[in-house]
């Protein structure tokens, strides 16, 4: 089984004031330093647990590919260690150690040999290879003429030819087809099923949140939060507009769920509830019954253009489904401090059994990225029951009517 600690770890680059300086502390015999240093991660600490799935996210320059770098051994630390222990399979940089002038099958076995497996049994592995990587007759082709999700495909296939004790993967599976993307998922999720360590860096929230465990979030070269995935990413898509001097604040629900509220503060929900057709609160729904989302806004602040979005996400944050006023043509226009409004939104609940939450975000545009005057996840929590339907999976309720003839 693999695990991975690290601690206090960081990484930093001399930075000289002009090009002789690196050579006149190099000849200066009193050794006195001519640079400054520059830090790109300062004590970094967490560990790994064997079989857990673990996502670091973080904006682009916050340290995510330099500490997976330093994790894999491929860049050395300033200060600190990481200790892994068990097998490693690491898909960084994409094609990171392919040669373009040699074919695809020459690259694999090279690949392969630097994970420690023999030429024997990469052999024995190759046809798993070409048949998981699908790029047919272009194994035999230089790895030059490959697009870059050709390079991923290959190198994904490389990498997970044997389910690994800890798999570390950078961004590299955002490039390629859908189709890929979700076939190298079903991989890890099997992986995970069986006992893999994984270490995986990605945007894609949907990812994070439906494979991991836990989930870090980096931040100016600093570990800022780690927690569960839901939570570190609702603090996440807050820091996204951060320039806009907004307040930050987590609470702590009734039932131990963290909410993340975040806004300038023009305008903020003061209510919200769902309710039946006769006005009735419901805190559970049958699958279909027709449901009213009842918000209360009210304003603080003058707002020149005010829209009110809403989502519907499931036990693991996902988002099921998400509209805005905005969007739908509906914004208010010259709100003035003191209005009050009510937002009556009146939809059919199709969704599957479980339970669900209402995110809302009161902007002037359809992001929160231009004026985020209020951002509130978990603003109401729900459960859905089916009593009345068929039994069906899943987190939608699409009822078909299906027609059988005889050919």
């Amino acid at each position: 089984m693999g695990t991975i600690t690290v601690t206090n770890l960081g990484k930093a680059y001399k930075q000289y004031p002009t090009r002789w300086s690196r050579l006149i502390e190099w000849l200066d015999p009193r050794n006195k330093p001519r640079h400054t240093l520059k830090w790109v991660l300062k004590n970094i600490n967490f560990t790994i647990q064997p079989g857990e799935a673990v996502g670091i996210i973080g904006i682009n320059g916050a340290g995510k590919s330099t500490l997976l770098k330093m994790i894999t051994g491929t860049t050395q630390p300033t200060t600190g260690s990481v200790h892994i222990t068990g097998r490693v399979a690491a898909l960084l940089e994409l094609g990171m150690g392919f040669h373009p002038e040699f074919t695809g099958r020459q690259n694999a076995f090279m690949a392969g040999q630097l994970l420690g497996y023999t030429v024997e049994e990469i052999g024995a592995l190759m046809p798993e290879i070409e048949a998981f990587a699908e790029i047919g007759d272009y194994i035999d082709q230089p790895v030059r003429v490959y697009s870059s999700g050709m390079q991923m495909r290959l190198a994904f296939s490389v990498a997970t030819a044997r389910r690994p004790d800890v798999l570390i993967v950078d961004e590299a599976l955002s490039v390629g087809d859908a189709y890929f993307q979700h076939k190298s998922f079903d991989r890890i999720r099997t992986f995970r099923k069986q006992g893999t360590t994984l270490l995986i860096v990605s945007h894609d929230k949907q990812a994070i949140q439906s494979i991991c465990d836990r989930a870090i979030l980096l931040n100016a070269g600093h570990l800022a939060m780690e927690g569960d995935p839901e939570t570190v990413m609702d603090y996440y898509n807050a820091m996204l507009a951060d320039h806009q001097d907004q307040e930050v604040r987590q609470e702590v629900r009734g039932d131990g769920k963290v909410q993340t509220i975040s806004g300038t503060g023009e305008a903020t929900v003061t209510s919200i509830a769902l309710v039946d057709e006769s006005g009735r609160t419901l805190e559970v729904v049958d699958v279909g019954q027709p449901v009213r989302l009842c918000i209360e806004v009210t304003v603080h602040e003058s707002i020149e253009r005010l829209v009110l979005g809403y989502s519907i996400k499931d036990r693991l944050g996902q988002i099921i489904y998400g509209t805005n006023t905005h969007l739908k043509n509906q914004p208010i226009l010259h709100a003035k401090a003191g209005d009050r409004y009510l937002f009556d939104i009146a939809f059919p609940a199709n969704l599957g059994p479980g339970t669900y939450s209402i995110q809302t975000a009161l902007v002037s545009t359809d992001t929160h990225l231009v004026n985020n005057y209020e951002w509130r996840d978990l603003a109401l929590v729900f459960n859905v029951v089916n009593i009345k339907k068929p039994h069906f999976t899943g987190c939608a309720w699409i009822d078909p009517v299906i027609h059988i003839s005889r050919l």
